[in-house]
């Protein structure tokens, strides 16, 4: 019977409750290793994540600094690209500007030289005439004293005497194709 109640005891005893001897065991050994997380282990574990969540805050700023910093060298780029582009357009202004003023500048210098020629040519035209009409005026002096001189019969070799009736004779002519050109020019601009 003995063995009977102590199979019996053994029966009322639950599996899933330790005994009271072991459970105590058990606590103050999970009180030591508590103890020893909480004290060493914990403190570490908490620096090492705080070093690292530093660092990806740090990772993260630094990451926000350099796109600030990219952003505003962007936008300096921007600024002197648009100033480039503003600089060219006025370079390409003054171009245009001095080129026209070029241009004016050699049509006057072309008008000037056309004038020029135009003034010499109409100078060595006058020069030219002039020395025409004293030639003229010479051969029509001595035609006209050498049949003068036949019709009369004696010579009229004087050379005072001749050039003062040629001189006469050819301001007469002078003077009375000058009324006729001007009486012309009267009934034209009538």
């Amino acid at each position: 019977m003995n063995a009977l109640v102590q199979v019996a005891a053994e029966e009322s005893e639950n599996p899933l409750i330790p005994p009271i001897p072991e459970l105590v065991i058990g606590l103050i050994a999970f009180a030591i290793v508590f103890f020893f997380l909480a004290k060493k282990l914990l403190p570490n574990i908490n620096r090492v994540l705080e070093e690292r969540r530093e660092a990806i805050e740090g990772g993260m700023e630094k990451a926000e600094a350099t796109q600030a910093e990219a952003q505003q060298v962007l936008e300096d780029y921007r600024a002197q690209l648009a100033d480039a582009r503003h600089e060219a357009a006025r370079l390409r202004q003054e171009a245009q500007e001095q080129g026209a003023a070029l241009i004016a500048e050699m049509r006057a210098e072309g008008q000037r030289q056309r004038e020029e020629v135009i003034a010499a040519g109409h100078a060595q035209i006058e020069a030219d005439r002039k020395q025409a009409a004293q030639t003229l005026r010479q051969d029509v002096g001595r035609l006209a004293t050498d049949l003068a001189g036949r019709i009369v019969g004696e010579s009229l070799e004087d050379v005072a005497r001749q050039s003062r009736t040629i001189d006469r004779f050819l301001d007469e002519l002078d003077d009375k194709a000058s009324k006729t050109n001007d009486g012309s020019k009267a009934e034209a601009g009538r």
